[in-house]
């Protein structure tokens, strides 16, 4: 009897015991991994295009998914708990490889990486909505395959909270997607800027609605609460811009600040992108990142989460160049090869430049290829009664380097939109207004203007008034007060695109030539060009 008693003396402390461990013992945190990129633009082969990073600042190449494929792979065995995902602009915009087959090749190399969930971004619009739901679903355009093989459509999710279809009131696509690590749950909630009307033809987005980014997001807070969800990651095809390096946060601007201020505090991690910036911020005790563009970045971020409350405890980020030493992916690497082999006949050679022609925009706003671009357009509608040609900076997604042959598919990847010529008259005062329209908006527009047109602008006027008066000169004359003149700009400008929407006014119009065929005619008769040192426009500072 009296060593029963003592067995269960001893069995009650142990018990004590134990519950005294359980309560000071530490927690054993969830430990997830994710690789990030975004505004890929179908760039499966490496970008010509460098990046600057190192405190030396050196400029080399990266990128290329067949070397993210491999960084994704690694990643993937060396964690228990893993996932791949992105922030939007996938696709559109993209380089010849990817353009030339409706973007599949991107689509199917991703799906050789793994790609989880594809946050939507504006340019995965600019097809239409019927070919992005062909993205996700697979099957062949109304003209057929154009590699004669059945497309699959992606294995991974496309996500669009805020974007809704005005017929049905409900998402385009699910606005959120989940992953289960464990016990843990892990929603990604994908969002578009809200802006996406005012820099996409209408066409492209009619019949959608696109709604609050903050407001959309935070929606979704108490349904996924509901399910056990807390936590909860956003990505967002939105940003800001910094003066940091890569992995720095310095003095970050854009619409990114304000979206998150207002974001539910259940939401722990934003995944932006959009303005093609590499940065790592936290914002308010929130991480914010972006892996900068074309796959030359990718962003990896550890994840420790709490067991008990399944809420994200702690977030670090860690923006990681895609070497070219980086080994390549064996099935991401086939596929690129095949389409790289159907793309072959697109190499011709259309001419010569004595030197490289970049797009880095300068203090004025110009940049030398956006120079050329402008010229070749203005060349182009000279028979339509053109006298200046206007160029979106956005429209110039690549440089045109190094020296020498000039093949189509780097005219290509230099401008890879299929927009016509349009020539229309703008009177004197409505040129002016076009001109003072380049600084609305968060992120200014500088138009690229052809050879013989000049102005100055006075970067501390305040918006609307920044055209320095009687500034503006064609062909070395001011403008007539009550002149008007014949100008050409891209079809996608001509419709109001990038917020120019003093074009919806033009009079007079008539539609030209392809504007790259206009770009590839130019060099094929003005080869060899090189770059000038004409300031077309001068950035003054006035008080």
């Amino acid at each position: 009897m009296r060593h029963h008693t003592s067995r269960s003396a001893i069995a009650s402390a142990l018990a004590l015991l134990l519950s005294a461990c359980s309560v000071v013992a530490p927690r054993e945190w969830v430990s997830v991994k994710l690789a990030a990129i975004n505004d890929f633009h179908g760039y499966i082969q490496s970008s010509s295009e460098p990046i600057t990073v190192g405190e030396a600042f050196t400029p080399r190449l990266a990128g290329g998914i067949a070397r993210i494929a491999t960084l994704v792979e690694t990643l993937r065995a060396q964690n228990r708990y893993f996932a791949f995902v992105s922030a939007g602009d996938l696709i559109g915009a993209s380089p010849l490889i990817s353009a030339a087959f409706n973007d599949e090749p991107t689509i199917e190399t991703m799906n050789a990486a793994g790609l989880d969930f594809n946050g939507v971004g504006n340019h995965e619009f600019d097809a239409g909505i019927a070919e992005l739901r062909r993205m996700q679903t697979g099957g062949c355009p109304a003209t057929g395959c154009k590699t004669g093989t059945a497309f699959g459509g992606a294995r991974f999710g496309f996500l669009a909270a805020n974007v809704i279809e005005k017929a049905t009131g409900k998402p385009l696509f699910p606005p959120y997607g989940v992953r289960q690590f464990g016990s843990i749950k892990i929603a990604f909630i994908g969002v578009t800027l809200k802006g996406t009307p005012e820099i996409s033809s209408a066409r492209s987005v009619a019949g959608l609605e696109f709604r609050d980014e903050a407001e959309s997001v935070n929606a979704l807070v108490p349904e996924l609460k509901q399910q056990g969800i807390e936590a909860i990651i956003v990505l967002i095809h939105e940003g800001g811009t910094t003066r940091g390096g890569p992995n720095e946060c310095v003095d970050l601007r854009g619409p990114i600040r304000d979206i998150v201020e207002r974001l539910d505090r259940a939401v722990d991690l934003v995944l932006s992108g959009h303005t093609h910036q590499a940065y790592v911020c936290n914002l308010n005790g929130r991480l914010v990142t972006s892996a900068g563009s074309y796959g030359r970045f990718v962003t990896e971020i550890d994840l420790q989460i709490d067991p008990v409350s399944r809420d994200i405890v702690s977030a670090r980020a860690l923006n990681r160049v895609v070497e070219l030493d980086i080994p390549a992916s064996g099935r991401a690497s086939a596929v690129m090869e095949r389409y790289a082999q159907l793309a072959a006949p697109l190499h011709r050679v259309v001419g010569r430049i004595a030197a490289p022609f970049f797009r880095g925009i300068n203090a004025d706003g110009e940049s030398r290829l956006g120079q050329l671009i402008a010229d070749a357009h203005l060349a182009a509608t000279r028979s339509a009664g053109a006298t200046v040609a206007f160029v979106n900076p956005g429209g110039i997604r690549a440089p045109l380097s190094p020296e020498g042959d000039v093949t189509y598919a780097q005219v290509f990847d230099v401008y890879p939109f299929n927009n016509t010529l349009v020539t229309m008259t703008l009177t004197s005062a409505q040129l002016r207004e076009l001109l003072e329209q380049q600084w609305q908006g968060e992120y200014p527009r500088v138009l690229q203007v052809s050879s013989g047109f000049t102005y100055a602008w006075n970067a501390n006027a305040p918006a609307g008034s920044r055209v320095v008066r009687d500034s503006i000169m064609l062909d070395g004359r001011r403008l007539e007060p009550d002149g008007s003149y014949r100008i050409a700009v891209n079809s996608y400008l001509a419709a109001g695109g990038d917020r120019f929407t003093l074009l919806l006014e033009g009079a007079e119009r008539s539609a030209g030539l392809n504007s790259r065929e206009a770009i590839v005619r130019y060099l094929e008769m003005r080869s060899p060009l090189a770059p000038g040192g004409e300031r077309r426009i001068r950035r003054v500072q006035r008080e």
